[in-house]
């Protein structure tokens, strides 16, 4: 029987992958800690180990497991920027490249309604019978315009639900899709002319050494004054420090995230009873222009479910014919 390690588990991981794993019958061990080189002893008499975006697969990690005989490394995630690949050794690594591209850019679009339109604000007046308007103008999103980094999966799908808000789209990908932007009838242009026009500006690239930090104090100096930043992809894709500076100086109208670039000790766990706090978390949390979530843009039973059943897929696989289509 094929033996997996899995870790960062949560209640609602448990519970899907259980039904799921009906059908393959594996034995799974869960383990509430992130794999990292501390916890990567725990691997030893595994076949496979599954981890989540916040584990921690460098070259040190990667060794310990196949010392410790583990085959597969599967995330059950489609980015994989927290594994060392150049070090994986005979490890084998499958992902997960597509599970719901909706539920991130739906999420995305939520972000920017409850930033422009003061949402949250508003929710804790009214719930206080404060239904006064003052301080909660927004602004139409019919007829701005919207720059889109990256146009994959999700930057695809975040497009066309905001062609339907009757926005003018610029993108940029290195990876041009020609057929989609006829289709959907917007432009691709280079990085400084995004920056430069676009009233609303949605992060959907991956996480390189070509992406990191691409927002910083430079790009955002080039975008237009009241600009808002919309980032459900990798939190590492912003510094943090220019990010709150400019906040700071007002050349930012807002920003929403869902990932945050020191997330790893914070996001997806209840840190409510604990002293431990991020400097620049805090400063952003205490932000009136700033609405901040907790890496839940995947979060819908759709994707739960299509990351169960793919993962699982995977390791069959992997297992039963050496290689998988998934595999890095």
């Amino acid at each position: 029987m094929i033996k997996i390690a899995f870790f960062d588990a949560k209640n609602y991981d448990k519970e899907v992958f259980n039904k799921h794993n009906k059908d393959y019958n594996y034995e799974i061990t869960y383990f509430e800690s992130k794999l990292n080189s501390e916890t990567a002893h725990l691997t030893k008499g595994f076949d496979v180990v599954c981890i989540f975006v916040n584990d921690k697969a460098d070259a040190e990690t990667l060794k310990i497991l196949e010392e410790n005989g583990v085959k597969v490394l599967a995330l059950r995630c489609a980015g994989f920027n927290n594994v060392d690949v150049e070090n994986r050794g005979k490890l084998k690594v499958v992902r997960v490249p597509q599970y719901s591209p909706y539920a991130v850019a739906e999420h995305a679009v939520g972000l920017l309604l409850c930033i422009n339109r003061k949402l949250y604000k508003s929710y804790q007046r009214t719930r206080k019978y404060n239904f006064s308007l003052d301080g909660l103008l927004g602004f139409d999103i019919h007829g701005k315009t919207v720059g889109v980094i990256g146009t994959g999966r999700i930057g695809k799908a975040f497009i066309n639900i905001m062609k339907g808000f009757g926005t003018n789209i610029i993108a940029y990908d290195m990876y041009k899709d020609e057929n989609f932007q006829k289709e959907a009838g917007f432009e691709y242009v280079d990085l400084d002319t995004l920056y430069k026009n676009a009233d609303i500006i949605s992060l959907h690239c991956p996480l390189t050494k070509e992406t990191e930090r691409m927002i910083n104090k430079d790009s955002i100096s080039k975008m237009k004054d009241g600009v808002m930043i919309i980032n459900c992809s990798r939190g590492k894709l912003i510094n943090t420090d220019d990010l709150v500076e400019k906040l700071s100086e007002g050349k930012i109208g807002g920003v929403g995230l869902d990932v945050y670039e020191d997330e790893e000790e914070f996001f997806l766990r209840d840190m409510s009873n604990s002293y431990v706090r991020d400097k620049n978390l805090s400063i952003l949390l205490s932000m009136p222009n700033v609405f901040i979530t907790s890496h839940q843009a995947f979060f819908t039973r759709e994707a739960l479910n299509k990351i169960a059943s793919d993962t699982l897929e995977n390791i069959k696989e992997e297992f039963e014919t050496g290689t998988c289509a998934n595999e890095l």
